[in-house]
């Protein structure tokens, strides 16, 4: 398979590492917005891009009828946009927030969780993410996932970076020296704390999820996520 890396930083650069082990080949490197779009000899676009970025990636793969995987978060605001421009392409896109087979087993888990926590009184909930120190956005796409997903089992209606009260989840936002990436569900009560937490030891997780959803994609038409990938859920 011809792989197109929109994006070509370092999770670019592991991607590309863990795509050629899978016999794989790069067919395009875009590093910057100067660069020339050429998807001639591709089969499937894989974007981890920039926030300001993403959105133009993924479109100028829809327009040349190429698959596009997108990792890059940021941009979720003109998400419904991008999905409306795929279906009148008649094209194929993923979103994911987080491509880690294991973070998307702990999306099913936090799911679970925040069901049984739902009538239970007492418990404040709290999430905290911690990244390298070159991440752009703050929340992490992944912890809003984390919190919409509770949100949408519970009584809670809305996340707030650094603030919390009854009605809004707190996510606390963290940035230090090469860390990939760690996420924490709290509840706390005066009694006990349970807690569930996801610890990335490097970026090979999410290079790997990327290549598998890239091989799973091709050849399909749609909107799809990882849980289509992974038939979970």
């Amino acid at each position: 398979m011809k792989i197109a890396l929109l994006g070509y930083g370092r999770m670019g650069k592991s991607i590309e590492a863990i795509a050629k082990e899978r016999n794989h080949s790069i067919s395009l490197k875009i590093a910057d917005a100067s660069d020339s779009f050429d998807f001639s000899n591709t089969d499937v676009a894989i974007d981890f891009s920039i926030p300001d970025a993403a959105v133009t990636n993924i479109k100028k793969a829809l327009d040349a009828h190429i698959p596009i995987i997108s990792g890059t978060t940021g941009w979720l605001d003109h998400y419904k946009e991008v999905v409306d421009y795929c279906k009148s392409k008649n094209g194929t896109f993923l979103y994911a927030s987080n491509f880690s087979l294991g973070v998307n087993i702990f999306f099913e888990i936090n799911k679970k969780l925040s069901a049984l926590m739902a009538n239970i009184s007492g418990y404040t909930t709290d999430i905290e993410e911690i990244h390298h120190t070159k991440k752009l956005d703050a929340p992490s796409g992944t912890a809003i996932t984390l919190a919409e997903q509770i949100i949408a089992n519970t009584n809670y209606s809305h996340w707030a970076l650094d603030k919390a009260n009854s009605d809004t989840i707190k996510i606390e936002a963290k940035r230090l020296p090469d860390i990939p990436g760690t996420h924490e569900i709290t509840y706390a009560s005066d009694i006990d704390t349970i807690s569930i937490k996801h610890i990335a030891h490097n970026r090979q997780g999410f290079a790997l999820g990327a290549v598998i959803a890239a091989e799973w994609i091709k050849d399909k038409k749609g909107i799809f996520t990882m849980k289509d990938v992974l038939n979970i859920g």
